[in-house]
């Protein structure tokens, strides 16, 4: 009756939160000893109450009870399911004061509020690290102990979180939900298709700050730190070669392995590296992807290093042709000039 009217009369005395019932205080109450009486038979995991022992249980049995009728999408809870239904109804009845941002249940808003208040209640005891969430804060303790619960039936590969394990499937499954409205493209994942959209806009909010380049995302700028610091953490276990990004590493290792997965339609020819696949379509198109910003001739890859040098030599010597033979040389010896950014891809 008490939580109809709405009355709290059960205060904790650790941090004032205030419950309707006895039994939801002593529940609350364990948050602040670490308690957790209630054990999964299957997997050790413990719980501060049974309900939550009982909701645990259904990862276990694969149990998902609660059905949304728009998406077909099933959870495990009905709070899971209630939140859910709201990305339909677009409702997000919990509003921040402080900034008048809105979230689908109270919890995203208590989490948001540390974002202004600066709290981050929850440490790591290895390393001192806090956060402002406790999910968080659990994904970052497998960081670790190398814990990685979340596997695929397909491949076995594991994953420290499940967000990352519904990433990977998608590489099994082809799935790419996240498209791109300005030119069809799919994505695997939202930050992907995020990324990619600032190949329209030309937004790049990463910038370097030893040389001032900027980069589209966050994960260009730190694989470009390291040409400046000369950190090359990518290290091939064959020949002890390194590189500044897993990708780099990725392609060198099909030097080893002869793996050449990028083949041309036209004529069968095939390539470890993408890149080296476009250059070589363009023999079978006659596509001319280098234009000359200085005179507006287009030129393939093979002939604008000839193209560069003539027109860097007749600025030099004007035309003087003995003079032309010694800087063609010089040319030849230092390769950068000003006239390499005259070509634009």
């Amino acid at each position: 009756m008490k939580s109809h009217m709405g009355e709290r009369p059960f205060e904790c005395d650790h941090c004032g939160k205030a419950f309707a019932s006895s039994s939801t205080l002593i529940t609350h109450l364990r948050t602040h000893t670490g308690e957790k009486p209630f054990e999964c038979q299957v997997c050790g995991k413990a719980f501060t109450c049974s309900s939550y022992l009982r909701i645990h249980m259904r990862t276990h049995t694969g149990e998902k009870p609660y059905v949304c009728k728009e998406c077909g999408r099933a959870f495990t809870e009905r709070t899971s399911l209630t939140k859910h239904l709201r990305t339909h109804t677009g409702e997000n009845p919990f509003e921040c004061n402080m900034c008048g941002k809105a979230f689908a249940c109270s919890s995203y808003l208590h989490n948001h509020i540390r974002t202004h208040t600066g709290e981050k209640p929850y440490v790591c005891k290895e390393c001192g690290k806090a956060f402002t969430v406790s999910s968080h804060l659990s994904k970052h303790v497998r960081i670790h102990t190398g814990e990685k619960p979340h596997k695929c039936e397909e491949c076995g590969k594991a994953f420290t979180v499940r967000s990352g394990l519904t990433k990977h499937i998608r590489t099994h499954t082809g799935e790419k939900p996240y498209n791109c409205k300005e030119c069809g493209k799919a994505f695997t994942t939202s930050s992907g298709l995020l990324e990619h959209k600032r190949s329209h806009t030309g937004e790049k909010p990463y910038e370097c700050d030893q040389c001032g380049k900027a980069f589209a995302s966050s994960s260009y700028l730190i694989a470009h730190l390291r040409i400046h610091t000369g950190e090359k953490p990518f290290e091939c276990n064959e020949c002890g070669k390194a590189f500044t990004c897993s990708s780099y590493l990725h392609i060198h290792m099909r030097t080893h392995t002869g793996e050449k997965p990028y083949d041309c339609k036209e004529c069968g020819k095939t390539f470890a590296v993408y890149s080296h696949l476009s250059k070589h379509v363009r023999i079978h198109s006659g596509e001319k992807a280098y234009t000359c910003k200085s005179d507006g001739i287009a030129f393939s890859r093979s002939h604008r290093t000839e193209h560069l040098k003539s027109l860097e030599i007749n600025s030099f010597v004007g035309g003087n042709e003995e003079t032309a033979l010694e800087s063609s040389i010089a040319l030849t010896v230092h390769p950068n000039s000003q006239w390499q950014e005259s070509l634009s891809v």
